[in-house]
């Protein structure tokens, strides 16, 4: 039998993570290292929003540097992914079976939303990479409707792997490159209410955060960095567990938390 994945939350933090990884990085690679093989990474990047729902099909996803002002190194960095175009029919048949609509993107390559954290988890780049783009002005809700539309492909092997940041707010962070200073207390505030309501599964609080969370607004002024976390929560099923891999902040604003969901046998829509 293929053994039942869980699903991930990851950040991405900004591009120079892809440098200087520390502890967030560390984390997620050694979750990716305790994980049973996946026939392919479902990955769900902050950074690729569609008004419909879009499945990349390209064989081999060119690395997308999305980025400016950054080291120049960066820009020297490659993700060598595959694709697999029978996977990524499955991951459109799976998102048009929960009845919503679903298109196909035969030359979409990887944002660093997506390549960065695979570049640490998946170094060999030795599992087929299928990107699935966020719906922003759906909110929570669609994010959270399309993960469960993917959660029957967890038990074939597939792996969703979603791309974001628990807090995400430019502005400060640009302020914080210029003046450096102290965390602002709603980076901490807003992720510990998180934590602590995902935990507790309270999944109506989660999708209903704008209203209920303190800092939301500070905390993601648009929304796109936090959807992901919606679709790997749905993506996950009914009753999952919950495991929270890494808390941390980098730049003084940005959120590095990591999750992981494990699914249940009985608990998939």
């Amino acid at each position: 039998m293929t053994p039942l994945q869980p699903t991930l939350f990851v950040p991405h933090g900004a591009p120079t993570f892809a440098l200087r990884p520390g502890a967030a990085g560390a984390a997620i690679a050694a979750a990716a290292r305790s994980l049973p093989a996946p026939r392919a990474i479902i990955i769900v990047s902050a950074h690729w929003d569609t008004a419909v729902a879009t499945v990349g099909f390209a064989d081999r996803p060119e690395t997308i540097h999305d980025f400016w002002g950054f080291p120049e190194e960066l820009h020297a960095l490659r993700y060598p992914a595959t694709g697999c175009r029978e996977a990524a029919a499955e991951v459109a048949s799976a998102i048009a079976a929960a009845g919503l609509p679903v298109e196909k993107d035969a030359r979409r390559g990887l944002d660093h939303g997506a390549w960065v954290p695979l570049r640490l988890m998946f170094p060999d780049a030795d599992v087929p990479v299928i990107p699935l783009s966020i719906q922003s002005h759906g909110g929570p809700q669609q994010a959270w409707r399309l993960g469960r539309a993917l959660a029957p492909l967890t038990a074939k092997g597939f792996l969703v792997i979603a791309s974001g940041n628990v807090t995400h707010n430019l502005r400060d962070y640009q302020l914080a490159g210029r003046n450096g200073g102290q965390t602002p207390d709603y980076v901490r505030e807003f992720s510990e209410w998180f934590a602590t309501r995902l935990a507790a599964g309270d999944t109506e609080s989660l999708l209903d955060y704008r209203r209920r969370a303190p800092g939301a607004v500070q905390a993601h002024p648009s929304e796109e960095h936090l959807l992901p976390l919606f679709v790997a929560l749905g993506a996950a099923g009914d009753n999952a567990g919950v495991e929270r891999l890494h808390a941390g902040i980098d730049d003084y604003v940005i959120a590095m938390d990591a999750y992981a969901f494990s699914p249940l046998e009985g608990g998939r829509p």
